[in-house]
């Protein structure tokens, strides 16, 4: 048998003051990934991500924002075009933290990667025709 709690009043506050706290800024507001915009001239080019298709452009794919990605743009006819996504940590989210989080939000924060932020939003990539080999 199943028992339900209904929690009302002053102890509903505290919980919920008790949940904000547990949780870091960049955790709360940001999260630990990103949407990122992949495009090209021309369109219908396939995009890898270290390696795995992803898609065809165009396409938005979410990514972790504390890793490193290697992009490749693909079409038949056209040179394959690289990319590489890196990362910084968000200095205000740190801030943040240290200033109204305490010492619980820096570690969920530090620990999540949700301090971190791509360098990029969105790439487009512009391919060019493969030249014709002679024999």
């Amino acid at each position: 048998m199943r028992r339900w709690f209904v929690v009302t009043g002053a102890a509903a506050c505290s919980i919920a003051v008790l949940v904000l706290l547990l949780n870091g800024c960049a955790t709360i507001f940001k999260g630990t990934s990103n949407n990122v915009d992949f495009s090209s001239t021309p369109s219908g080019a396939k995009v890898y991500v270290n390696g795995n298709l992803v898609g065809t452009t165009p396409v938005r794919v979410k990514l972790e924002s504390d890793k490193v990605y290697h992009i490749e743009f693909r079409k038949e006819g056209f040179e394959p075009k690289t990319f590489t996504i890196t990362n910084h940590i968000g200095v205000g989210w740190v801030i943040l933290d240290v200033l109204f989080g305490g010492l619980i939000a820096i570690v969920v924060d530090a620990a999540t990667g949700a301090w971190y932020e791509l360098d990029q939003e969105s790439i487009n990539a512009i391919l060019e025709k493969q030249q014709q080999r002679m024999k």
